[in-house]
């Protein structure tokens, strides 16, 4: 297990999900879609999975929060995709996530 500090920076929490297979960037496009940085591939919010999430909160500045999220498709892609809090945040991701979450709930429940 690791210890909790060293995963205390976002570089790090990507260093080891990256370790672990989540290998892709993704972004949200105006389409609604989740996409890879290559694009050649799309994902609709019923193809996503959130498989966790790391909230970070910067030292010296409150407006320097973000969440980077862990993700897996229904094709078996995994990958990553980071969101600022506040007034820098894309609304896009914002949106598109809030869908998977809810999404997962309702899932959740029907099992």
């Amino acid at each position: 297990m690791q210890d909790k500090e060293e995963l205390t920076s976002q570089v790090k929490v990507e260093a080891k999900l990256r370790k672990e297979g989540y290998t892709e960037d993704f972004r949200v496009a105006e389409d609604e879609r989740l996409w890879n940085y290559k694009g050649d591939k799309s994902f609709g919010v019923e193809e996503v999975t959130i498989v966790n999430f790391y909230r970070f909160e910067g030292e010296t500045n409150p407006d320097d929060m973000a969440i980077l999220y862990a993700l897996e498709c229904s094709d078996g892609t995994r990958g990553i995709i980071s969101n600022s809090y506040g007034p820098y945040a894309d609304q896009n991701i914002d949106a598109f996530m809030r869908k998977v979450e809810d999404l997962g709930k309702n899932i959740d429940k029907a099992k």
